[in-house]
């Protein structure tokens, strides 16, 4: 595929919100780790000493809302989600690129529209200093809510670096591939 100027500026910018997206990834990941010692101690502190903490069984749901909601962006971007190529496949290489494009751009206003709308659920959990309602519980729940716009705004950026991806391919010429060999015609044969 030629490289245009246009092309070459959407593929930098692409790997640019890339990198971002990665290296969030690369840190939420971290917090699987961090869940696993915190239920494995609470089962521990549970049964082998038959205690427990509120504040430790919550630190669970408050490690698995950056787990799952700043890997989403991580996951699509190494292509870890479910995608159904049966039909997709055997469309013709310029409806695949449309197609593309479409789907970044759906998931580019999905992004903003759940930003937009959570923000204000944030911003007043802030507000009020929102904490856990249970005694022993955690404080500072805006955190754990702030984890949807943020994870959400990886999201987009992983989207837009999708939108640009797609947008250079369709403004670059289609290459043809090379016919498989079995139909090739010798040169000498000419």
């Amino acid at each position: 595929m030629s490289s245009t100027p246009v092309t070459s500026v959407l593929e930098k910018c692409a790997r640019g919100l890339d990198a971002i997206v990665e290296a969030c990834g690369w840190v939420a990941a971290w917090t699987g780790l961090a869940l696993v010692l915190v239920m494995a101690g609470n089962v521990l502190m549970r049964y082998a000493f038959n205690t427990g903490s509120v504040a430790m069984q919550e630190l669970e749901w408050h490690l698995m809302s950056p787990l799952t909601l700043l890997c989403i962006a991580y996951t699509i971007k190494h292509e870890g989600h479910v995608r159904v190529d049966i039909l997709f496949a055997r469309l013709p290489v310029r409806v695949q690129q449309g197609i593309d494009l479409f789907s970044a751009l759906a998931v580019v206003a999905l992004s903003v529209i759940i930003i937009l709308l959570s923000w204000r659920y944030v911003g007043q959990s802030y507000r009020i200093s929102e904490g856990s309602p249970d005694p022993g519980g955690l404080p500072y729940r805006f955190i754990l809510k702030a984890m949807i716009p943020a994870g959400f705004a990886l999201l987009l950026l992983q989207s837009l670096a999708a939108t640009a991806r797609a947008l250079a391919a369709l403004l670059s010429p289609v290459s043809i591939p090379p016919a498989p060999l079995s139909e090739q015609v010798p040169a000498n044969a000419l």
